[in-house]
């Protein structure tokens, strides 16, 4: 028989037990949560691909090897090379000839003066005038006579009109415009203006750097001196007048009005002139040019002979004393009636 089996009592150890805290679960907590948990998977996901497929995380490059610098494509990036092939400028001079011009001789009237002074003049220059709106551009590029007007470029504001992808292509196709940075001196800028006028090309520069604000000229800057002196090219000094009155800066609206184009002598720099001494030169022409604009030929020569040349710039006295000096070469203002016009009023 076998043996009886003896239970013992097991004796139990007291269980601790510890508070629980419960999270008040909703909806919105629940979603929170899983959103969190969707993108953690996410990330992981991306960053598991990332390191699978070589070229999407940048590698580290070796020393000695020049590391390649991403740009983008817009700004002073932008590649206008595509807008100076052989169908882009039968565009362009479709676009100038069929569009442009006519809505200029519409729009601003302009008289053109001082062409028979290019007559002898040959090759690629650089056209530097003053600047008081948006049109000035499409005045020029329409005005600027054979055989640079088919074959010019305009220097245009990197950060104004090549901010985007859609106003970038439509400046390179319309008007031929390169970007130019206007805040600082870029290398890549002038070399860009410099390269193109060695294959040929005419450049037209606004030396102001930005329109006029109130229809007074601003300081001259060096760039179109500069790119002159570094190829070899004569400078066509051009003054533009009116066109503040057509569209104003800050003005959505163009108004019809008459406009005056005025080419001057090219000019070459002197034996020792340095780029800023050029530049006032250029300055000095292109207020000649408007001081004949308002006066005639004789008085104008006759100042700028004497060195009494009215400048482009305001006077330094009061707002009102610009104003007034300025007259009917500002911008005009749509005027306003002071009491309401009643239907009986004639």
């Amino acid at each position: 028989m076998s043996e009886p089996v003896i239970r013992r009592p097991v004796a139990h150890r007291p269980v601790t037990r510890m508070p629980v805290t419960r999270l008040p679960v909703n909806g919105r907590t629940a979603a929170a949560a899983l959103s969190a948990a969707g993108t953690t998977a996410r990330t992981r996901m991306r960053t598991a691909m990332r390191s699978a497929i070589p070229g999407l995380v940048p590698q580290p490059v070796p020393a000695g090897v020049e590391a390649k610098v991403r740009r983008r494509n817009v700004g002073a990036d932008y590649d206008t090379d595509w807008a100076r092939t052989y169908p882009a400028r039968v565009a362009r001079a479709l676009l100038v000839e069929g569009v442009v011009r006519p809505v200029m001789s519409v729009l601003a009237d302009p008289t053109i003066t001082g062409t028979d002074r290019l007559t002898d003049a040959s090759g690629p220059m650089v056209f530097a005038a003053n600047h008081h709106s948006h049109i000035d551009t499409a005045l020029l590029v329409s005005s600027i006579p054979e055989p640079w007007r088919h074959h010019l470029v305009v220097g245009a504001a990197a950060d104004y009109f090549f901010a985007n992808r859609v106003t970038a292509p439509l400046s390179a196709l319309v008007v031929g415009a390169i970007p130019i940075e206007r805040q600082k001196v870029a290398r890549r800028s002038a070399q860009l203006a410099s390269d193109l006028i060695d294959d040929g090309w005419s450049v037209l520069i606004f030396p102001e750097g930005g329109r006029s604000p109130d229809g007074w000229g601003q300081p001259f800057r060096g760039g179109a001196a500069y790119i002159a002196m570094r190829t070899g090219v004569p400078v066509v000094p051009v003054h533009v007048e009116g066109t503040g009155r057509v569209l104003a800066k800050g003005s959505n609206l163009p108004r019809r009005s008459s406009t005056t184009v005025t080419f001057g002598s090219p000019l070459t720099p002197a034996d020792g002139e340095d780029s800023r001494r050029f530049a006032a030169r250029i300055e000095a022409a292109v207020a000649a040019l408007a001081d004949e604009t308002t006066t005639d030929w004789w008085q104008a020569r006759t100042r700028a002979h004497a060195g009494t040349t009215p400048s482009l710039q305001a006077p330094s006295q009061g707002a009102w004393r610009r104003t007034w000096a300025l007259g009917d070469r500002g911008p005009t203002r749509r005027s306003r009636d002071a009491w309401p016009r009643l239907s009986g009023d004639s």
